[in-house]
């Protein structure tokens, strides 16, 4: 079965508005299992995303069929697996709408990439004195490399975020100073759900004559994102997240920013010539992917970005979108749960705590009742301690969930209440 005839099994949503929701639950088989006898439901998302059978099939095919290195070969294993490992980089690339493909590197995922960029970019740029800055809601993956980095002499500055969990933009401004070189942020925080007005940050720092890294890992799966319109510098997101399998992500970097940094990882692949006094580097985008790449993983990802995109972001977007507002009012006339992160913009995600019970207690409990959640700092310490709170029970949506499991989530939350009265 050739790459072709593979997409054509992906299912299409027939045009009009809304999702046949129960059409699409049947692609994910591991949503037809029981947990503790009860149907899962499954609403942690935001750590990672179940794979569609699309998904499964080619990396099936790929060990059955197609399995050789790519690059190094000129038997027909190794040319299938090479051509459908680039015609992936392409999906990557419409998809985010990139103007070129070389600008599309494969990487194990967001964290990997942010560390790309600052063990690349940053360490070339910044010197002694210099700032980079971030906002209050960055996951640990878009501070701890930042961190690592000041240790060099640069100082981190955090533009600050309201009770909302809405980044004050008049304070973000204010921090654009001379210093900064870099400016890094997430597209929408994995903690509180927030959309970043990322528009906004890139036209402000691009003003100053900064560039910008957007943590795109929780934006990809719910919303259209175009990196020429952003003029984002570096984009960064997770195939996991959106469907496609864990251990591959992408760094979109625009093409003179990454012409201009050095590899990241030495070894195979990455070199045009090697001798023991010199080595010359591979041209874009090889020069940053060093070593067999997770090529199986790869062709998931185009796999999955082909299926959302046959169900449409717009779509996916609406139905996500419906399901926040519901979930909202749901849980937010339970007594005792008070929602944390209330931004007028917006993802799928419903953090709470519940008066006097722990998280853990809560997700726990919920465990139970077959309901998947999310309990602790969601790798977001900083966000727990600007709301005063050790952590959090995130409920968090994707194109397959349901309100009734909305309902399902808000009766567990009444047993747990039950339990604790």
């Amino acid at each position: 079965m050739h790459a072709t005839t593979r997409e054509m099994t992906i299912p299409k949503e027939p045009p009009g508005r809304g999702l046949d929701v129960q059409r699409i639950r049947q692609d994910f088989p591991i949503l037809r299992q029981k947990i503790h006898g009860k149907p899962l439901i499954y609403l942690d998302n935001a750590a990672t995303s179940q794979k569609p059978q699309a998904v499964l099939d080619a990396i099936q095919h790929f060990y059955t069929t197609d399995c050789s290195n790519i690059h190094r070969g000129v038997h027909q294993l190794s040319e299938r697996a090479t051509a459908a490992y680039e015609e992936a980089r392409e999906k990557v690339r419409r998809f985010l709408n990139a103007a070129e493909a070389r600008e599309i590197i494969f990487v194990r995922g967001t964290t990997e990439a942010i560390n790309l960029v600052a063990y690349t970019f940053g360490r070339e740029r910044l010197r002694p004195g210099d700032e980079i800055l971030i906002t209050a809601m960055e996951h640990h993956s878009n501070i701890v490399p930042w961190q690592i980095l000041c240790e060099r002499g640069a100082r981190l500055r955090v533009a600050p975020i309201n009770d909302a969990g809405e980044l004050l933009v008049d304070e973000f401004e204010r921090l654009l100073t001379p210093r900064v070189k870099l400016v890094c942020v997430a597209h929408v925080s994995n903690a509180l759900g927030t959309v970043n007005p990322v528009r906004e940050i890139i036209r402000l720092s691009h003003r100053n004559g900064i560039p910008v890294l957007i943590d795109g890992a929780q934006a990809v799966p719910h919303m259209k994102v175009d990196v020429q319109e952003l003029d984002c510098d570096f984009y960064a997101f997770s195939g996991h997240k959106i469907y496609g399998p864990t251990g591959i992500g992408v760094l979109y970097g625009k093409a003179e920013l990454l012409e201009s940094m050095p590899p990241f990882h030495g070894g195979g692949d990455m070199i045009s010539s090697v001798t023991f006094e010199k080595t010359i580097y591979n041209v874009l985008p090889y020069k940053f992917e060093g070593g067999t790449p997770h090529i199986a993983g790869t062709l998931g990802l185009g796999a999955a970005l082909d299926y959302v995109t046959g169900i449409g972001m717009d779509r996916i977007a609406e139905h996500e979108h419906s399901l926040l507002e519901y979930g909202t009012q749901t849980l937010s006339g339970i007594p005792g749960v008070r929602l944390i992160g209330t931004a007028r913009e917006k993802a799928g995600v419903l953090s709470f705590v519940l008066d006097g019970i722990h998280p853990h207690d809560v997700g726990t409990i919920l465990d139970q009742e077959g309901i998947a959640v999310r309990t602790g700092h969601h790798c977001a310490q900083p966000v727990m301690e600007r709301f005063g709170i050790p952590a959090t029970t995130r409920a968090s949506l994707a194109l397959y969930n349901t309100r009734e499991e909305i309902d399902v989530l808000a009766a567990g939350i009444h047993k747990v209440k039950e339990m604790f009265a």
